[in-house]
């Protein structure tokens, strides 16, 4: 394997840094791979400079990194990552440099980066983009009850499912089970064409996404059509006892407390259960309150159970979609920040 060296930098291009700040040049060996992780146009560089907040400079086959001390840190582990990459021939894009910092910044010392894990099915390895999501595939590997909880684009749901076939694909579970609440968003789920089935199946398409991206179309088909793998309503739960499955709960936020109870107590011997949902995304009717938030208040820290919680850093879909849900949570905190002080205000006025 090719060596990359970490050196204190004495000859750099761009000003030194300020006295709290760090410099330092890696040595690449091969200078084949080197146009590669730079990028065309070195616009690999540019994001990572852009997402790291660090100068950076090549000469030859050195790159030079200059900045806050920690953020130094960050742009080595996640250029020696994108090398190593690059090492064992795998290409890299924008999403990967992406990747990179993310998990650059991962300070959990039960997940090194040498040890990420990554869940590996027949359609190949799936391997985390975000510290919250190394968190979460450690849960999924360990724990018989997950909770998943946090904003959209942080890929509960398809990390959940890699899991599922990869048990079921290494005869852990006889079956996957996936099921979501039936809750409309705007929309009136009666006045919608179709039978039953035609009417549902909108709601489940998330489901049967993820699930075709980790198995072949045709297998898909075939093990539904045995029961290896069924897709439901979550009323289509009631009075069952799930066995040797691996059962997945999406949007769960919209779940009522009883439909919640109901769920969690379907489980039975050697099953393992996945619940996700987003708790800003309620779309029960005002003054309903959502079983995830009440099985979340009831039983966190129960043993055997596991709760992650993701927030804006571990959104890997489009980078405008972390940017979204940071101003509707600043909007959020402001406007219970102006209700608190309203409240305030009414008490010493009283």
């Amino acid at each position: 394997m090719n060596q990359i060296v970490a050196s204190p930098t004495s000859d750099r291009t761009p000003a030194s840094p300020a006295a709290s700040g760090k410099a330092l040049t890696l040595t690449f060996a091969d200078n084949a791979l080197l146009p590669l992780l730079l990028g065309d146009h070195d616009r690999h560089l540019v994001r990572l400079e852009q997402g790291l907040g660090v100068r950076l400079s090549c000469r030859g086959n050195r790159v030079a990194i200059a900045g806050d001390a920690g953020r130094v840190d960050a742009a080595q582990v996640a250029l020696s990552a994108l090398y190593r990459r690059l090492e064992r021939g795998e290409p890299i894009g924008a999403s990967d440099v992406d990747t990179a910092i993310r998990m650059s910044e991962i300070d959990d010392p039960r997940l090194p980066l040498a040890d990420i894990p990554a869940i590996r099915t027949r359609r190949g390895a799936v391997g985390p983009r975000s510290p919250g999501q190394a968190a979460y595939m450690e849960a999924l590997a360990r724990a018989e009850m997950v909770f998943g909880i946090g904003p959209a684009g942080t890929g509960k749901t398809y990390l959940a499912v890699a899991q599922a076939v990869a048990m079921l694909q290494t005869g852990k579970v006889d079956r996957i089970v996936l099921s979501r609440p039936a809750v409309e968003a705007g929309e009136r789920l009666g006045f919608l064409p179709g039978d039953l089935k035609e009417k549902v199946d909108p709601y489940l398409r998330p489901l049967y996404d993820a699930l075709n991206d980790m198995m072949a179309g045709e297998q898909v088909v075939r093990r539904m059509g045995t029961g290896e793998i069924e897709v439901a309503p979550l009323a289509f739960m009631r009075g069952r006892t799930l066995a040797h499955a691996f059962v997945i709960l999406d949007e769960a936020q919209n779940t009522t407390p009883v439909q919640m109870k109901m769920f969690l107590t379907r489980m039975g011997e050697g099953t393992r259960m996945v619940i996700t949902g987003d708790l800003s995304q309620i779309d029960l009717p005002s003054g309903t309150r959502s079983g995830l938030r009440d099985a979340l208040d009831t039983l966190e820290g129960v043993p055997g159970i596991s709760v992650c919680r993701f927030d804006k850093r571990d959104v890997v879909r489009h980078t405008l979609v972390a940017r979204i849900v940071e101003a509707y949570d600043q909007r959020e905190a402001a406007q219970k920040d102006a209700r608190r002080s309203r409240g305030t205000a009414e008490v010493a006025g009283s």
